[in-house]
């Protein structure tokens, strides 16, 4: 049995995926997209993107930052620039 907590370490600069509603050739959808942590902190993660992302109830983000709990299952790990052991640029 394991204690309650986060399944992953996350670390502001660490490349993610989420799943959240997007523009994808100025189509929105639903599915999954890469973005960077840029805040964290004891129960929440700030993932931000270089596209526009929606809230569920449609309202577009302003500053393209989602908030999601540590425990979400609509955010996964990609790799960090540490484990990659280079710098790695993002296409979007």
């Amino acid at each position: 049995m394991r204690s309650p907590g986060a399944e992953h370490a996350y670390e502001v600069g660490d490349t993610v995926e989420v799943f959240c509603d997007h523009e994808k050739d100025k189509d929105r959808v639903r599915g999954w997209m890469k973005g960077i942590i840029v805040q964290v902190d004891n129960k929440m993660v700030a993932v931000q993107f270089r596209t526009n992302v929606f809230l569920t109830d449609g309202w577009m983000v302003p500053d393209r930052i989602l908030w999601y709990p540590l425990t979400s299952e609509h955010i996964r790990p990609i790799g960090t620039q540490k484990k990659l052991g280079r710098k790695e640029i993002l296409e979007y």
